[in-house]
Order: structure tokens, then sequence, then C-alpha cells
């Protein structure tokens, strides 16, 4: 792929409200503006034949490049005109210190990509990075296109045909799990000898958990005739909890979208700037969401209850809280947020009926 396998492994560092006004520099970036970036990363020889933006990204600008010799790689690009998210109590990009900030941004990727691949772990092998913003405004990277289908697509289509990657899928979370380190944060912030706020994974998860409800019920009058209710359930569940001294690495956000087989039908973990060192229940709370009826597969043994039933609901009033935080923007694919809002909600309300 245009002298790719030269360059491999040597990563260079150079209440809902209408959708708000469209970005004045909300505008893709073009194939003309990219010539420069891929003749660094793969040489003259080769030549950009189409950029197109993918779908889904809110955080970074996802891009296909499509090259002359029919081979194709991926363009992330990090900066404010392809970021979606408006300012939010989550925590801004570039605060490593919380673990829950905007998991977005080169620096980050980089950490995650080079940790998982240390563990034998798949994830979109890296071409080429620059910070120095000599090729493109903001920072950018050229990494592997695992083109598809996902996981998910294939769960949909073929779920018989899925059964490998998700075993696969399996023995990487084992190995990802096993990997653990006393402090708790973001990998970069971890691993460069950084401590997080918050005190602890189960009192920063309640922190931000009021945070979302508060959110969530200045925006929905059903939150909001609840609201005390679940503040006292969030209070209860957290004082239930045992301190812990050890933390897993995890991906934070692991759904069946964000696992791309290979063509050896190995699977490739996608979208992990997110990664960091955290209770192993957070992850499992996503998995279970996201994966349903497959999530038997991936299932552990020895979980903490406590921690599941915290991480349950505030995991859910995360996914209230944020899509319609989304939705105040532009974000185009509005109809997903909605639906993802609206089913999270329930979820929230029916849990008023548990302990």
């Amino acid at each position: 792929m245009c002298q790719v396998r030269a360059r491999l492994g040597c990563a260079l560092v150079a209440t809902r409200k209408e959708p708000g006004p469209v970005q004045a520099a909300r505008s893709p970036a073009t194939a003309g503006q990219m010539t420069g970036l891929i003749r660094a990363a793969f040489g003259s020889r080769c030549h950009l034949r189409s950029l197109t933006r993918l779908p889904g990204a809110s955080k970074k600008g996802v891009y296909r490049a499509a090259f002359n010799d029919q081979s194709t790689a991926i363009i992330y690009i990090w900066g404010p005109a392809e970021d979606y998210w408006p300012d939010s109590p989550a925590g801004v990009a570039g605060d490593y210190a919380d673990p829950f900030s905007h998991a977005s941004g080169l620096a980050l990727f980089q950490s995650a990509q080079a940790r998982l691949t240390a563990l034998g772990i798949r994830a979109p092998r890296l071409y080429m990075a620059d910070a120095s913003h000599q090729h493109y405004p903001v920072d950018i990277a050229v990494v592997e296109d695992v083109p598809g289908p996902t996981l998910e697509e294939v769960l949909g289509s073929d779920p018989r045909r899925a059964q490998p990657a998700l075993e696969q899928l399996a023995g990487t979370l084992r190995v990802m799990h096993a990997r653990q380190a006393a402090e708790f944060g973001k990998v970069l912030h971890v691993e460069s000898g950084g401590l997080s706020r918050g005190g602890s994974c189960e009192r920063l998860v309640l922190e931000r958990a009021l945070g979302d409800l508060a959110e969530a019920a200045a925006r929905d009058a059903r939150i909001s005739q609840f609201s005390a209710r679940l503040n006292d359930t969030l209070h209860r569940r957290a004082a239930s909890i045992l301190p812990r001294s050890q933390h897993s690495l995890i991906h934070g956000e692991l759904g069946p979208d964000h696992v791309a087989p290979d063509h050896h039908g190995h699977p490739v973990v996608l979208d992990i700037e997110g990664l960091m060192y955290f209770d192993v229940e957070w992850e499992h709370v996503f998995l279970q969401l996201r994966f349903g009826k497959n999530y038997h597969l991936l299932h552990r043994a020895g979980l903490d209850q406590h921690r599941l039933k915290l991480y349950r609901l505030a995991m859910h009033l995360s996914l209230v809280a944020g899509p319609l935080r989304l939705l105040d923007g532009d974000y185009p694919e509005r109809q997903l947020m909605t639906e993802i809002a609206e089913y999270n909600l329930n979820q929230v309300l029916a849990a008023l009926q548990g302990p």
C-alpha cells in the first residue's frame, strides 16, 4: 500500500433544544489539504484518489483515504471543527488528571496504541503522527484502515459468523484486564507517573453521576420528578462499596461498533483514546449494555456486585445527559442520539424499582 510497509511502526511525531447554529469553520477536510501529509507518510509515488469523512465520529474527524493503487488508510483529525461536543461538566480535553475528561487527542491515541500493541492486542497500526501542524493546522495521524464490516454489522447480518471474533475478543479482554496499576486514570497520565483526581473510582463515578443527574433533570421533566430519589439511590449504592487497591486496563466504551475483524478474523480494537486504568466493572457494565444477548461470551466471574449496581445506574445517567448535550449542537445523527437518550432514561427510571 503506497510503500506503507517501509513506514510501518515508525510514527513520525512532527430541555431538548433545537440544533445550535452550524459552526462557520465546520467544513470537512479535502483531499488537496492532505497531499503533503500523504507524501510524508508514504512517499511521492502515493497519490490520493479520494478522501471521505466517515459517519459516527463525534470527537474527531475520521476520514478514509483511497489511493491510486486501490489501497486505503484512515486519517484522524483532532480539532475544533471536527469535535461536535459542546463544553460540558465532564471535563475538557487535555485535563489528563480527570479520568473522565474529554477522551480525544493525538497524545491519548499514541499512548493507548502503544500500550495495546505492547500487550499483543490489535489496534489500528500507526503509520504517521504529526503534532507539529506542518501538514495540517491541527494534530493529525494516518493509521491502518480496517475496512469492516464491524463486529456490530457482522452480529446483525450473520451472528454465527461473529462467534469466533467474539471468542477472540473475550481473550483480548482477559489480557487487557490482567494488566493492572495501583493508580487509576488515563493510560498516558498513569504511565507517566501522574495521580488522578477523585480519590477512588467509585467516588469519581458517584460525583460524575450526580452531575449527569442534575444536567438530565434540567432537561427532562421525567428525571426531574424523581431527582431526589435517584440522588439517594446513588449515594446508597456508593456507600456499600469497599476500597480497592488495584485497577485494570479497560477500553471504557467497547461496543461491537468499536471492534472490526481484520482479514484474518482477528478483532481490531478501535476508538481507543479513552483507554484507562479503572475498575473492571465499569467496562463490564458497558459491555453488557452494548453486546446484549451476546454478553455471556464476554462475562467474567468475580465481579463486585455493589460496584456493578452503582456503575450501571451511573452509566445510564451518562447516556441520558451526554446525548442530550450533544443534541444542543449541530451533530448530524440526531435520531440516533435521541433514541440513545430515551432508552437510557427509561433504564434510569426502572432502576428506582430495585434496591
